[in-house]
């Protein structure tokens, strides 16, 4: 009977292995769609997809980061200048998708773009702190989404939505892990509402990756910043070393970062191109193993282990 049911158990994993490597054909008529493209996993995608053959359009947010890529990738490739947050640029940019696409409709449409904003104890922000994430993160996606919307069920192609464990755990006061949570939840209504226009609607969930949104010089410049112009009150309840001390640990962070960007493009590619896409992806060895499972752990070992993590207070009860 054990023999019975480890045979089993096999050939089920075998089955579902098989699953997942099984892949749409005709990758050279289909269209997609990238936004984010200057640099880190957008970038990298767009190149990536335009080398295994689709009709990638990438928007980048400057032109600078448009020439380049397009020094690097084939005549397939077009880019777009886009502002995710600005409404008529988006009216426009997908107005100007429709007449690339024509009838094919929208194959992929990758929700790639997104800031990291200012991370700081919550109590040192204001609410324009956290404005421009939400903006961007939050709204930009979604603008995207719903004027892309009508070419994706076209071609009852797929939507990729580019979240991070920030949307699952939040490991910082700011804009970014709100923006993300919401996210997610836009992700899994979207998905819902799609299913019946066979439309697949996938979330990847990075983990901390080196790139240029998260360089820790970046955030620590940003931390100072705010710091240097908080009321006498708060900086004595922290305390004057406080700041140095946070500093000395983004600097620190570098080394527990993933350095290798292909894992994310890897999973906007099972996304695109598997017949049989999952609903979620983590990608990076500290979300798999660590922000991810700690996400469904209890609310008080969460914040055991996160708060261990941050530098202590000097006189949390001055006032």
């Amino acid at each position: 009977m054990l023999f019975w049911l480890l045979a089993l158990l096999i050939l089920c994993g075998f089955l579902w292995n098989y699953k997942r490597q099984l892949k749409i054909a005709d990758i050279t008529d289909k269209y997609i769609f990238i936004t984010g493209c200057d640099t880190g996993f957008g970038n990298l995608a767009a190149r990536t997809f335009d080398k295994k053959g689709f009709h990638v359009i990438a928007a980048c947010l400057t032109e600078s980061g448009s020439t380049a890529l397009k020094a690097e990738t084939s005549e397939r490739l077009h880019t777009v200048l886009l502002d995710v947050t600005d409404p008529e640029n988006v009216k426009r940019t997908a107005q100007w998708v429709k007449n690339q696409v024509g009838e094919k409709g929208l194959w992929g449409l990758i929700n790639n773009a997104g800031i990291l904003g200012v991370l700081a104890p919550t109590d040192w922000l204001t609410v324009e702190d956290y404005r421009e994430p939400i903006e961007v993160n939050l709204f930009g996606l979604i603008n995207v989404t719903l004027n892309m919307l009508p070419l994706v069920k076209k071609a009852r192609g797929r939507v990729i939505n580019v979240s991070s464990i920030g949307g699952r755990l939040a490991f910082g006061g700011g804009g970014y892990a709100p923006s993300k949570y919401a996210v997610e939840g836009f992700n899994d209504s979207l998905r819902r509402d799609m299913k019946a226009f066979g439309v697949h609607v996938a979330c990847i969930e990075p983990g901390l990756f080196k790139t240029g949104l998260a360089d820790p010089v970046k955030t620590a410049e940003k931390k100072l910043a705010i710091w240097n112009h908080l009321s006498p009150d708060i900086r004595q309840q922290y305390g004057e070393g406080y700041i140095e001390k946070c500093l000395s640990k983004l600097k620190g962070s570098k080394s527990f970062m993933n350095v290798d960007l292909s894992l994310v493009v890897e999973c906007m590619d099972h996304a695109l191109t598997s017949l049989f896409p999952k609903t979620r992806y983590a990608a990076g060895k500290d979300a798999k193993t660590f922000w991810i499972p700690l996400s469904h752990m209890p609310a008080v070992l969460q914040d055991f282990l996160l708060l261990k993590q941050k530098v202590e207070l000097a006189n949390p009860r001055a006032v």
